[in-house]
């Protein structure tokens, strides 16, 4: 089975050789039980920082996306070093060469791929083209909450939420996007019309390895 891991670019802020070796020694775990793990990999803090540089030096937002888009393939490079020999060697930088990079059985590590496309969309976008048994979205916290719990501290984990509320709860928060990385619209359209088996949770190492043995962060209902 197919499992569609899309992995926060926070990550990759400040890593170290230790910090990747417990992401790929969890993909492995999960490698291992016959499952074959692609990998989606944020931009992150150095994404923006390109980003916002770029756009103060007078980027258009279609060349501030591909700077995104490159520094996410920069992780994934990063990963696939990690991973050794338990990589497809290269990142794909399209839908084409991602469906040829299956047949490898090795764990597929990719960044982005369209302007204009968040990294959580694409993840869906994939989850959707190799009908992935699973999708992951493993984020900054521990899954989907009533309100930003870095704001709110009444804010309460849900284990479970439908598509209707998850969607009135992305636009009620539209605003501030960016800064609560759940799910977007894009993605949630796809993942609602393939009926995707979709978590949210916590970019843990620990946590994303147990993820397909235990019910671990919210589930989004169809």
């Amino acid at each position: 089975m197919r499992v569609v891991i899309k992995l926060s670019g926070k990550v990759f802020d400040h890593p170290t050789k230790e910090s990747l070796k417990e992401y790929a020694d969890a993909l492995l775990y999960i490698y291992k039980r016959e499952f074959q793990p692609i990998v989606i990999t944020g931009g992150g803090p150095i994404a923006r920082l390109y980003i916002n540089l770029g756009r103060e030096l007078g980027y258009d937002e279609a060349s501030l996306d591909e700077l995104g888009i490159i520094v996410s393939r920069l992780n994934a490079r990063l990963l696939i070093a990690a991973l050794n020999n338990n990589a497809y060697v290269s990142v794909p930088e399209n839908l084409d060469q991602l469906v040829k990079s299956l047949d490898s059985k090795k764990i597929i590590v990719i960044g982005g791929l369209h302007v204009g496309q968040s990294t959580n969309a694409t993840a869906a976008i994939i989850a959707e083209k190799v009908n992935a048994g699973m999708f992951i979205n493993a984020t900054d916290v521990d899954g989907i909450y009533t309100a930003d719990p870095r704001k709110d501290k009444n804010a309460k984990l849900l284990d479970k939420i439908s598509v209707k509320d998850l969607r009135k709860m992305l636009i009620d928060q539209s605003s501030a996007a960016g800064e609560y990385d759940l799910m977007d619209l894009v993605a949630l359209k796809i993942i609602e019309r393939s009926k995707i088996n979709t978590r949210v949770l916590k970019a843990d190492p620990r946590i994303i390895r147990d993820a397909i043995n235990y019910d671990l962060g919210t589930k989004i209902i169809i």
